[in-house]
């Protein structure tokens, strides 16, 4: 073995590409300077994820309070949403005065919807979210989308009392977002989303239920409408950039809106020190357009075929200047027929025309919604199975960052999958499983009030041979090991998508952040065409070897979960005072020095002992160990409730050290006296400790400093509280079920003295 020369590590270089918002309004706007991402906590994430639109279920259904305001005959005032400034922006005071109104005091006989929604009802008012307009446009070709969002039930007349919902797909489900009727207003006018007539306002309302879903209107300031797209269907999402587009691109749009897929389009924005905002034919960068249709017509010229593509500006009104456009030349090189069939077709004062290769030249990306991800390279619909998984990354303990960083890529999340069947009609004839992997980051809009931003996401899929063994899989076989499949590359999108063929067998799929040390939650979906599975990889239950259990017999892990190796235990002959070894006869001379009458010692009394006893080894780069951490070793091993230690007791603690130290040692490398947050979960394992992922998120947040490094103090503090806790649990355990039963006093007995 020692002869054989080691495999040298392999090397995926990952790349990241960073997307700019589209966040074009009306007017100029001033974009705001944003800091780095925020903390985003574990518990804040808990307490606060969603906190605005759990109203549906804090506040009752929409229906019943409805009812009970139209029995009192009073109207409904949100208090998640209140209207005020708070729901307006975060950043920085409102640049004019604004007045909330309810509609009928704006104008004469409010309408919620009239003759149905349509796309000429959406126009964007002095808030930059055209991304999220350009989605709603989408939307309303769909009528089955449309009323799935906008529920149709809702009036300025029967049962009237000021309360509105829609619904909005969050996060794998569906939720109900209630809002009352006051609307930001300006002399008199809707400062934001508002129809072309003066008496509609079902866009308003729907803007400031998704506003409320976020936190508040500014939050809705630039994004992509891929990301309201998902909100409004649960679709999958897809990107493409379009300099780099397919052949068969026509080929996927047209099969996309046949199969009712929602589509948007933009131009990059050129860099700060470029002003100019319009091209020279008059679209707008950085501005997002609506793709509502395609054609093929036949050309006036023998065998030639025009393709040609419609969009709509959530602006209201047209501002292309060239080819195809109302008064162009173009029209004649068409037949009269296929020209009056798409003028048709056409709302004049919002959408133009243009040809598909105009389209792919002047636009940089397009947005695509599939409401399934059905191939879009046959004619058929399949039937696909889906899987959901949720998760999160936390920095020091499961925030490993891309195969860049191969010390640390290897905690991220781990998710095995398991494919069972090919496809029915393979691509070029080989046999493979299609899959597409979906990976979405959750909440980072809402906490943009917190300086967050998109975290640059993306995904590699390992093959794993070793089928049944559902391991976290170590840091060796990222190293030695290439991926089968991976994102294209890291984007900071909400979601990243990708389409993949694999053969049948297991895999593991692993979700990252380009950078290491990000925290963040995320939400993993996987469709496949046949039979497969997909989960998180198991969990192993939370074990510890007992010193009750080593009274009796020595238990060996061989690695295996589940596996236990027993062998019988020698009997020790009890030490005399002549027998004691040099070092016990040290702690003894220490111990008497220190201990009271009572030959007792308090924490402070402990820790005064242990500075004197580490200074006589130099191999342990320490300075001591805290007060609160002598206090926890005393709560260890006080077996007589005294809150002291005995010299015998104090000899059981050293020797317990003494045995981390090596595990400690084995794990700080290089000799800093610190071991990573990152390997902290190897080291506890190695002492007989097997716990969830949770708690190794806990133990990082909790114990590692601010370069996620843990010194020996505190992963000795770490050692004895976990020890202590599994002993305690034991003592409350009578039956051995793994199963104990506690009132609350009980509780804090076995929580507070650790």
């Amino acid at each position: 073995m020692g002869d054989k020369k080691r495999k040298a590590p392999l090397v995926e270089d990952t790349k990241a590409r960073v997307l700019f918002e589209t966040e074009t309004s009306l007017e100029a706007e001033e974009k705001a300077d944003y800091p780095s991402a925020g903390t985003n906590s574990i518990y804040s994430a808990i307490l606060s994820r969603n906190e605005a639109v759990k109203d549906a279920k804090r506040l009752k259904t929409f229906l019943e309070l409805r009812d009970k305001y139209v029995k009192k005959n009073v109207v409904f005032e949100d208090p998640l949403f209140p209207a005020n400034d708070s729901s307006l922006f975060y950043s920085h005071k409102p640049a004019m005065k604004f007045e909330w109104k309810r509609p009928s005091e704006i104008c004469e006989n409010p309408q919620f919807i009239i003759d149905g929604a349509k796309r000429t009802d959406i126009c964007q008012g002095e808030l930059g979210d055209c991304w999220l307009l350009a989605a709603i446009a989408c939307l309303t070709v769909n009528e089955k989308l449309l009323y799935r969002v906008i529920p149709p039930d809702q009036s300025f007349t029967d049962n009237y009392a000021g309360i509105f919902h829609f619904q909005f797909w969050r996060y794998g489900e569906w939720i109900d977002v209630i809002v009352d009727d006051r609307i930001p207003t300006c002399n008199n006018h809707l400062v934001f989303t508002k129809s072309f007539r003066k008496n509609e306002f079902w866009s308003a309302l729907l803007e400031k239920a998704y506003a409320k879903l976020h936190g508040s209107y500014e939050a809705l300031k630039g994004g992509n409408t891929l990301e309201a797209m998902e909100d409004f269907t649960g679709g999958v999402t897809e990107f493409f950039d379009l300099p780099e587009a397919p052949k068969e691109l026509y080929s996927i749009m047209r099969k996309a809106l046949e199969r009712g897929s929602l589509m948007g389009c933009s131009i990059d924005a050129l860099s700060a020190t470029e002003q100019e905002t319009r091209t020279d034919q008059g679209l707008v960068r950085g501005h997002a357009y609506s793709i509502i249709g395609l054609a093929e017509c036949d050309g006036v010229e023998k065998d030639t075929t025009i393709r040609l593509i419609r969009l709509r500006n959530p602006w209201g009104w047209v501002l292309w200047k060239g080819p195809w456009s109302a008064n162009s030349t173009e029209w004649s090189t068409i037949s009269i027929a296929d020209k009056d069939n798409l003028i048709k077709q056409t709302v004049q004062e919002s959408e133009f025309w243009m040809s598909f290769a105009d389209f792919t030249r002047n636009f940089t990306k397009l947005e695509m919604c599939n409401l399934t991800p059905d191939a879009l390279g046959c004619d058929e619909r399949q039937s696909w199975t889906v899987s959901v998984n949720e998760g999160r990354w936390v920095r020091g303990s499961s925030a490993g960052g891309c195969r860049n960083f191969p010390q640390t890529f290897w905690t991220n999340p781990q998710y095995r999958l398991q494919l069972y069947e090919d496809d029915d009609d393979p691509e070029d004839g080989q046999a493979a499983c299609t899959v597409v992997v979906a990976l979405m980051q959750k909440g980072r809009r809402m906490q943009r009030h917190q300086g967050a931003k998109f975290l640059t996401i993306g995904f590699s899929i390992y093959e794993v041979l070793m089928c049944g063994q559902n391991q976290h899989l170590q840091k060796d076989f990222f190293l030695y090991t290439a991926s089968k499949a991976k994102c294209k590359t890291y984007i900071n999108l909400r979601e990243v998508t990708e389409r993949v063929h694999l053969p049948q067998g297991e895999y593991a799929i692993i979700p990252t952040t380009f950078e290491p040390h990000q925290d963040g939650e995320f939400i993993l979906r996987v469709f496949s065409e046949k039979k497969s599975t997909s989960e998180k990889k198991k969990e192993k239950p939370i074990v510890f070897v007992s010193d009750r259990a080593r009274a009796n017999k020595e238990i060996e892990h061989d690695g295996i979960e589940g596996e236990k190796k027993t062998k019988k235990k020698p009997k020790r002959k009890l030490l005399q005072p002549e027998e004691e070894t040099e070092e016990e006869k040290h702690f003894r001379a220490i111990y008497q020095k220190v201990a009271g009458e009572d030959m007792q010692i308090c924490a402070n009394e402990l820790r005064t002992i242990m500075r004197n006893v580490l200074a006589k080894h130099n191999e342990m780069k320490t300075e001591g160990f805290s007060l609160e951490t002598c206090r926890s070793m005393i709560a260890l091993m006080d077996t007589d409730g005294t809150g002291k230690l005995n010299l015998q007791e104090f000899k059981h603690l050293w020797k317990k050290i003494k045995e981390w130290q090596l595990i400690f040692r084995r794990y700080d490398e290089n000799k800093t006296g610190c071991v990573s947050s990152f390997e902290m979960r190897n080291a506890v394992n190695d002492a007989g400790f097997h716990l969830n992922k949770q708690l190794y998120d806990i133990i990082a947040m909790r114990y590692a400093d601010e370069h996620l490094n843990i010194d020996f103090d505190s992963y000795i503090c770490c050692f004895v509280r976990l020890e202590g806790m599994f002993r305690a649990f034991n003592a409350f355990d009578k039956d051995g079920d793994g199963i104990i039963k506690l009132n609350v006093l009980e509780w804090l007995q076995l929580t507070v003295y650790s």
